[in-house]
């Protein structure tokens, strides 16, 4: 079979690599039916991510179809679809009995892409695989499924549940790639007054505009601080989201926020971001980081069932695996693809 493996910083290929076996009585081996690109592939391939090895297949989102799965799997079948979660959990450790499944001790966690072979590929071993998928309804397509993966849950979690979005608050979101679209979509749920998103790439500002932004300020053209005030009668924001992952927007983030506001980091970060104590020690900022743990997927997933989650408008572009080269080529240079969320399907 054939998948995209990592060789280094910058370095990617699609090319023939060996077919899972379970190793461990719990995997699960899926066929890949959907899979899509996160932007944290991006941080791994810029060298953002130095535990990934090279050789390692990258991807920790997608939907499949149960091929085999191991003697001490109970909920699963061959023929069964399901979405692959990117979050492994053991779900013995203390921090899974706690919900925390990002954190796992026993094995798992960010492991796929990451530690062990990932999802990029024609099929892919799931480790821990009762805790780690979750059945497909019919009425729900590949497609949206595989939006829940990661970027819903992380953008939920991290970002609004982190961020103690309320109504009537004013939210600001800094990037408007996938994660910060979806944290768009799953703060709505709250009814903030004032959602204020902030790009570079103007494709992107109209993307939130379409996904519930009441505001948006092109990064570099306006100066998103007066924007803020101007909103906020110089208070600044309850509630500021990080959805890049640089100095540069974190840094942004600690100057738009209100005192007793609340800053949560959702970006990917790979290198030192100054965190200025000195201006906020005295403003009762709290500051918030985080890896998803996708204990909010089965909510998610009925609420999209219920049609209260719209992702139609997320995925942009639809690659098949042969394009797997160029559909990476086109999620890299979204400034000017206008790319959101990249597909790749059978």
């Amino acid at each position: 079979m054939k998948g995209l493996v990592y060789g280094g910083p910058g370095a990617r290929s699609w090319t023939e690599i060996p077919d899972p076996a379970i190793t461990d009585p719990k995997d699960a081996i899926i066929r890949v039916d959907a899979v899509t690109i996160c932007g944290t592939d991006l941080h791994i391939l810029g060298g953002d991510v130095p535990e990934v090895a090279s050789g390692r297949v990258l991807g920790h989102e997608a939907v499949g179809t149960v091929v085999e799965a191991g003697s001490a799997v109970s909920g699963l079948a061959a023929g069964d679809r399901v979405l692959a979660s990117c979050i492994s959990a053991c779900g013995i450790c203390r921090y899974c009995r706690q919900g925390a499944y990002g954190q796992c001790l026993g094995g798992g966690g960010w492991i796929l892409g990451h530690l062990v072979d990932g999802v990029q590929s024609e099929y892919a071993r799931i480790p821990y695989a009762d805790l780690s998928t979750y059945k497909l309804p019919e009425q729900v397509s590949d497609e949206s499924a595989v939006l829940l993966a990661d970027i819903l849950p992380t953008s939920y979690e991290v970002g609004v549940l982190n961020g103690q979005v309320k109504p009537g608050d004013t939210v600001v979101i800094v990037g408007a790639g996938p994660i910060g679209l979806a944290a768009v979509l799953t703060a709505r749920l709250y009814s903030p007054a004032h959602i204020v998103v902030i790009d570079k790439a103007e494709s992107r500002l109209q993307a939130a505009k379409l996904f519930g932004a009441d505001t948006t300020v092109l990064a570099g053209t306006q100066e998103p601080l007066a924007v803020v005030q101007a909103l906020t009668e110089g208070l600044g924001a309850d509630v500021v989201m990080e959805a890049v992952g640089t100095p540069q927007t974190f840094e942004l983030c600690t100057t738009l926020v209100r005192p007793g506001g609340r800053i949560a980091n959702i970006g990917v970060h790979g290198k030192p971001a100054t965190l200025h104590l000195e201006d906020l020690w005295i403003r009762n900022v709290t500051i918030t980081t985080g890896l998803v743990d996708t204990f909010s997927t089965p909510r998610l997933l009925d609420m999209l069932v219920a049609g209260q989650l719209d992702v139609g408008n997320m995925i942009t572009h639809r690659f098949g695996f042969d394009e797997f080269m160029h559909a990476y080529d086109v999620f890299a240079d979204a400034a000017h693809s206008g790319a959101l969320k990249v597909v790749v399907s059978r």
